[in-house]
């Protein structure tokens, strides 16, 4: 498929902005003008009614909801199994994040492509349903040779899950509301990571880690039940054409290979969906340095108080939800706060934990928790809606599947950089090094955003995608 220019990238719904209408040349907003479009008043209409009374969204939100909790759910019980039930290598245990990470890098791209190409209802509870025989067979895993293939197996149907959640959310929802859709998901999942181990402690302590594991099936479970209503979806399929080559290919089917192409293409003559990702992975590689390294700082610089790792985690997860409950009520933001100014806190988090001494009382591990969660809700919940907003839908299951591959990538290599990185340095100075890099990154996200993030260019695109539809209509 021909990529001629950013500007024919542009995303639009079926309800086209009226070429006519002044364009605002401060577009990258996470927050989109309230301005309703003055030739769809029945858009306007719909987005102005609350997000809840979309009973479709409703539906794939619970059935989110009951995946990650499940996921972080029986996280720590699998860790518990492996480390003191089985005895395991230290070895063996760090193989557990690789190989869950190594479907994503293998497979993130053509589960991408998929989810543009097939029914995304139904790939979802495909994946819920493999998903449940194989947490069922980790039951009876008799050793870590058993256990690791099961384990990779199963990330390989969130691989294949996360992308149809994504395009499906793109489709059902309207375009004024997507960010309150990425902010719910997004305070989902850091509701998970805080309450989802914390619960499976609590059961841990008067059950086995394989009850668990068996929640976290019925969880899956009860996720594809919730979605199951939804199996008959009539999904949209939007006419994305940019010229007239392009208008003679759509009346050629197109193959499963061609649609992958296409998303590279896409992804590549994208202007801000690519410097997005690509400014995402530089900020990830950082942080994911020093991710895995927290017990190794604080085990030299505090090693009789073990408490402070679990005040540090819980601090992160309540930054993270306060500042995406506050998202949710803001007005407008722009992509290069959210995204430069998310890294920005991140770095300033990572790097004041490197000056923490002996004497650092747990108020101030507390604060840089918080400024660390702060930001990662930031980043997180703008990267997200970015990607929905500015993707056209046609796109948006292989741009998430792009991102999951690169991303799966970063998360194999980090750590074992980062873990090098101690080795020579030590934690502190590393913590240090690596936070300043972080903020760095931040920096130059917020000082150069017009640059990284501009969409000025809309207008035009607008007129050709509105010209085009009226062409095919």
């Amino acid at each position: 498929m021909k990529q001629q220019s950013s500007r024919t990238e542009e995303p639009h719904l079926s309800n086209v902005e009226n070429p006519s209408r002044p364009v605002n040349s401060s577009r990258n907003d996470v927050f989109p003008s309230s301005t309703p479009d003055d030739s769809s008043g029945e858009s306007a209409a719909k987005s102005s009614k609350s997000l809840w009374t979309n009973l479709k969204f409703v539906r794939l939100f619970i059935a989110y909801a009951l995946a990650t909790f499940g996921d972080w759910f029986d996280a720590l019980a699998i860790q518990i199994m492996v480390a003191y039930r089985w005895g395991a290598d230290p070895l063996i245990i760090a193989l557990i994040p690789v190989c869950m990470a190594v479907p994503g890098i293998l497979f993130g791209s053509v589960a991408g492509a998929l989810a543009d190409r097939l029914h995304k209802v139904r790939i979802m509870i495909l994946c819920d349903g493999i998903t449940i025989a194989l947490t069922v067979g980790i039951l009876f895993a008799p050793s870590p040779a058993w256990l690791l293939p099961l384990l990779a197996l199963r990330a390989m149907m969130s691989v294949f899950h996360v992308p149809a959640q994504q395009a499906l959310t793109r489709q059902i929802v309207a375009e004024e509301q997507l960010f309150q859709a990425s902010s719910l998901n997004g305070f989902v999942n850091q509701c998970a990571k805080i309450a989802g181990p914390l619960l499976g402690a609590v059961v841990l302590a008067f059950f086995s880690p394989q009850i668990c594991i068996l929640i976290n099936a019925s969880a899956r479970l009860l996720s594809g039940a919730v979605l199951w209503p939804l199996r008959r979806l009539v999904e949209k399929k939007e006419a994305v054409v940019t010229d007239e080559h392009n208008e003679e290919n759509q009346k050629e089917p197109e193959t499963f290979f061609k649609q992958w192409q296409q998303g590279w293409k896409y992804l590549r003559h994208t202007h801000t969906v690519r410097n997005t990702i690509v400014f995402g992975c530089l900020g990830l590689m950082s942080i994911l340095m020093v991710e895995y390294q927290f017990t190794t700082l604080f085990r030299e610089i505090k090693p009789g108080n073990e408490s402070m790792l679990g005040w540090l985690g819980s601090s992160v997860g309540a930054g993270a939800v306060f500042i995406i409950l506050l998202l949710n009520r803001l007005p407008r933001l722009g992509y290069g706060w959210g995204l430069g100014g998310g890294y920005f806190l991140i770095g300033a988090g990572i790097a004041g934990l490197g000056w923490v001494g002996p004497d650092t009382s747990t108020a101030w591990i507390i604060m840089l928790g918080l400024c660390t969660g702060l930001g990662n809700g930031l980043f997180m919940v703008t990267m997200n809606y970015l990607l929905q907003k500015e993707t056209s839908p046609d796109y948006v299951g292989r741009v998430f599947g792009i991102q999951n591959s690169l991303y799966s990538v970063v998360l194999v290599a980090a750590p074992l950089a980062g873990g090098a990185i101690i080795r020579s340095a030590g934690p502190s100075p590393t913590f240090q090094m690596i936070g300043l890099a972080t903020l760095a990154i931040g920096l130059t996200g917020i000082l150069f955003q017009r640059m990284l993030w501009s969409l000025n260019r809309r207008s035009t695109s607008s007129e050709k995608v509105g010209s085009a539809q009226q062409g095919v209509s």
